[in-house]
């Protein structure tokens, strides 16, 4: 039995490691007018997107404790704040939303900051 543990930890040892990958966080808090309207026009259409396959969006209720592994990501109270976060490592943050038009142009300019 102590071999076939051995054997099992050795394999798992040998895995690669998960890829974290890329993440929009959106800070938001209840009563935002501008998340309500950013979860009217983009929300929806956002996990189809392009963008939204290369950075799911996760949302974060500013008035909940942070998640441990969003610590290092300084929070504000200004909503919604959206934070590109590649490898637990913020990358880009949009304060507000501008709408959608404008919006879509400046999260492409976020992207592109990421590693191919």
């Amino acid at each position: 039995m102590t071999s076939f543990l051995a054997a099992a930890l050795t394999i798992l040892l040998l895995l690669p490691a998960p890829v974290m990958a890329a993440e929009m966080i959106m800070f938001e808090q209840p009563g935002c007018a501008w998340c309500k309207r950013f979860n009217e026009e983009v929300a929806p259409a956002w996990p189809n997107t392009e963008q939204g396959r290369r950075a799911p969006l996760r949302r974060v209720n500013i008035h909940d404790p942070l998640p441990a592994d969003l610590t290092e990501i300084p929070v504000e109270r200004f909503t919604p704040t959206f934070v590109l976060v590649d490898d637990g490592q913020e990358i880009a943050r949009l304060r507000g939303y501008p709408g959608d038009q404008f919006f879509w142009a400046l999260v492409d300019e976020m992207l592109a900051k990421l590693e191919p």
